[in-house]
């Protein structure tokens, strides 16, 4: 039984530049941590990814939805989870400053995340290892499929795990080949245009075969000749992405990417206002071949749908602790792997939680093992640190997914 439950404020601030983007120039990381522990001892952990002072209304969020969880046994919570999680979300005076999405749901994704690192921590296997190991109807039996069902039923989602557990076996080894990285700091906002080449030699160095830039700059000439840096100095054939951060309005982000069309970016990333669907097809299709990823700040499924189905998205960048939780991000992956749709996650977690999740999504759903997001900056404060070794993520074996700060 859910016997403890503690909230915690963390935050963490960051130096020489990290972090930094076309929005947030000297940004705080902050989670707002949920704990709940059993009568056993056993602690489960989950993660909501914030920004300073806005982490307190998190966490206060989170510790309204962690107490209805009082009592409860783990195994009977997670075994129909997906009518936990959408009576959590559909509470009747939270809805109301959702629905589904902002302060409340980023509280329910903490105390989501939380049940799932206890579940496994509660059956001694790291959470990959969990997920993997369950039947599709059990897996479909932890989301919430509510709004989707014109694109994707309860029979249709456990026909899709079923279909891809037939060729598990053939993505197994994965597990020993470790999934691949990509570097998210070699060119933050505030770095010069030198310490963005040297991260870029250092990144090669270290074996990354992929890297991101920030864009976004009020000047957009600063934009295309830091691009080219990148790609003059790591060469064609590593990939270049390029993360915008909402910055551009729709006229502004056609011309520009247009013009960095040149550099060869792999994707472009937020380029304009998350809400804004249909802005980001008429941008598709004004930029072609150049594909765009979005996710960081999409909330819910629901507007995911939208997305996957206006045709826009080359790449979804879901994160499980911006939507509501593992619950939601694999509802968001199925629908992914139905429209045949990139999943390439975000990591608000700094990659803890998602190098679980991106191997239950290539194993377990099929999806293409491209790469995941690696960020360094908050690594000394996890009790288990993800490893990363010649550019590859070390698949994790410890009970549990991850995300226990020390």
């Amino acid at each position: 039984m859910i016997k403890n439950i503690d909230i915690a404020d963390a935050r963490f601030a960051l130096k020489n530049g990290a972090g930094s983007d076309a929005v947030h120039k000297d940004p705080q990381y902050a989670y707002a941590v949920t704990h709940l522990q059993n009568e056993q001892g056993l602690r489960g952990t989950g993660l909501a990814f914030t920004l300073g002072e806005g982490n307190d209304l998190v966490c206060r969020a989170a510790r309204f939805y962690a107490e209805t969880l009082r009592g409860k046994d783990i195994e009977t919570l997670m075994s129909n989870f997906g009518s936990t999680f959408h009576a959590l979300a559909n509470e009747q005076q939270f809805r109301w400053l959702g629905p589904h999405k902002g302060v409340v749901h980023l509280g329910l994704a903490s105390v989501t995340n939380a049940c799932y690192d206890l579940w496994a921590k509660q059956r001694g296997v790291p959470l990959w290892k969990l997920l993997i190991g369950l039947s599709p109807e059990s897996i479909v039996n932890t989301l919430d499929l509510t709004y989707l069902e014109d694109v994707l039923t309860r029979e249709e989602a456990i026909a899709l795990l079923t279909e891809a557990s037939e060729t598990a076996a053939g993505r197994m080894g994965i597990l020993e080949k470790g999934y691949a990285g990509y570097d998210t700091s070699v060119g933050w906002f505030n770095y010069d245009d030198e310490q963005v080449r040297e991260n870029c030699k250092r990144a090669l160095d270290q074996g990354f075969e992929a890297m991101k830039l920030k864009v976004g700059s009020a000047d957009p000439k600063r934009d295309i000749r830091r691009a080219n840096i990148v790609r003059q100095t790591v060469g064609d054939s590593v990939k270049v992405m390029l993360d915008a951060n909402q910055q551009w309005n729709l006229p502004q982000a056609i011309s520009i990417c247009n013009e960095l069309k040149q550099m060869q970016p792999y994707w472009v990333e937020e380029p304009t206002h998350p809400d804004d669907v249909q802005a980001h097809v008429t941008l598709a299709e004004a930029v072609a071949p150049v594909k765009l990823a979005l996710g960081e700040h999409v909330p819910n499924r629901v507007i995911f749908k939208n997305y996957l189905q206006s045709g826009c998205a080359g790449f979804i960048q879901v994160d499980a602790v911006r939507v509501g939780g593992v619950s939601e991000f694999i509802t968001i992956s199925l629908l992914c792997k139905k429209f045949g749709v990139p999943v390439v996650p975000h990591v608000g977690d700094m990659g803890q939680l998602h190098q679980h999740l991106v191997l239950f999504n290539h194993i377990a759903m099929g999806h293409e093992a491209l790469f995941l997001e690696h960020i360094p900056h908050l690594k000394e404060h996890f009790l288990h640190p993800v490893r990363i070794e010649n550019g590859v993520y070390v698949t994790p074996q410890e009970p549990g997914s991850s995300c226990d700060l020390k």
